[in-house]
């Protein structure tokens, strides 16, 4: 079975979702463009954070 909470990238997904949301584009081009300024709003950290919370070791 399929586990969310242990998947980091859906913490990741949820983040951007929300952030398309809020953008309101129409269209594909405005789209991609603000993916591409989403993704600079993930930081190292925060990646980091994603795996630790879903239970994964660093080391």
């Amino acid at each position: 079975p399929y586990s969310p909470d242990f998947n980091p990238i859906e913490m990741a997904f949820s983040k951007l979702k929300a952030h398309l949301r809020k953008a309101a584009e129409r269209t594909i081009h405005g789209l991609w463009d603000a993916i591409g300024r989403i993704v600079n709003l993930y930081s190292p950290q925060e990646c980091s954070n994603y795996f630790s919370a879903a239970g994964y070791d660093a080391d």
